[in-house]
């Protein structure tokens, strides 16, 4: 694996919202299997994935800032998952795809379920990694919780090694990458995501998702317990889970190899069906 695989960048115009928008090129087997819509997890710009994308560079990856995170400019006006859900259709549409897996990491996970409910036509296999049905979970530890809500995390790199694992749990594997990768939300982009989360579950829903689905959690994950995991498996009719052994809430970033591993074998290979021009 190297670090040359390097995204294309775009600033869309979409639903009357600025977003920057990157673009993965799949660099091996170009075209034998289905790109990958990504959604991230709350305040995460673009550059927090980006290992996700290097290592699984035999797909097209496709993921965006949110409104106020990253170099995506504040959200002008609230928005809720649906509409997310139709950005999302709305800039698959543009790099002409008709179909694409999904993922979706934390909060990302629920825009992922959202998107797979609003249309279901347009999403082959889904794999949630460290999420919840929303409104309906276990809340992680209230130490966790409070260190998250801390703006520190975000800006100032000392304070997220320190207490990285009070955070997130698992090992501190990759935590000095993801450090150095972050770039701080705006408090409006911030606020927005949550508030963009109050009063959703997915958990009515979920027993008529017709997706096969990937649940991958970790057993030591500090903000998002095992036990939500078990919930969507419970609701969500094709779906199977992988517990990550010592995973905590970033065991993309800290378990890298073994958790992409996991996705690929999970998504094998789908030819890419693309919208008719």
């Amino acid at each position: 694996m190297t670090s040359s695989h390097t995204p294309e960048f775009h600033m869309k115009q979409v639903d009357g919202r600025t977003l920057r928008v990157a673009r993965w090129p799949a660099r091996t087997g170009a075209g034998a299997n289905r790109p990958l819509l990504f959604f991230n997890g709350i305040g995460a710009n673009i550059e927090l994935m980006a290992p996700l994308p290097e290592r699984l560079d035999d797909r097209e990856v496709i993921t965006f800032d949110m409104p106020g995170v990253g170099e995506s400019p504040d959200p002008l006006l609230p928005y809720r998952p649906w509409m997310i859900a139709r950005i999302a259709e709305q800039i698959i549409s543009d790099f002409g795809h008709d179909k694409v897996d999904v993922m979706g990491v934390s909060w990302g996970g629920g825009m992922a379920q959202q998107f797979a409910l609003q249309y279901p036509g347009r999403t082959g296999q889904l794999v949630l990694a460290a999420t919840s049905a929303g409104m309906l979970m276990v809340p992680g530890k209230l130490a966790a919780l409070s260190k998250m809500a801390d703006p520190r995390r975000y800006t100032d790199p000392e304070f997220m090694l320190k207490n990285f694992r009070t955070l997130y749990g698992g090992t501190t594997d990759g935590a000095g990458g993801h450090a150095d990768r972050i770039k701080p939300p705006s408090m409006r982009g911030y606020l927005g995501q949550l508030a963009a989360m109050l009063g959703w579950t997915s958990a009515p829903f979920l027993p008529f998702l017709g997706a096969r689905t990937l649940i991958l959690m970790g057993d030591d994950d500090q903000i998002v317990p095992v036990a939500n995991g078990t919930i969507l498996k419970t609701l969500i009719p094709n779906a199977e889970m992988t517990i990550i052994n010592g995973g905590g809430h970033l065991f993309l970033v800290n378990q890298a190899e073994e958790t992409i591993g996991l996705i690929r074998d999970f998504l094998g290979s789908g030819r890419p069906l693309r919208a008719v021009a």
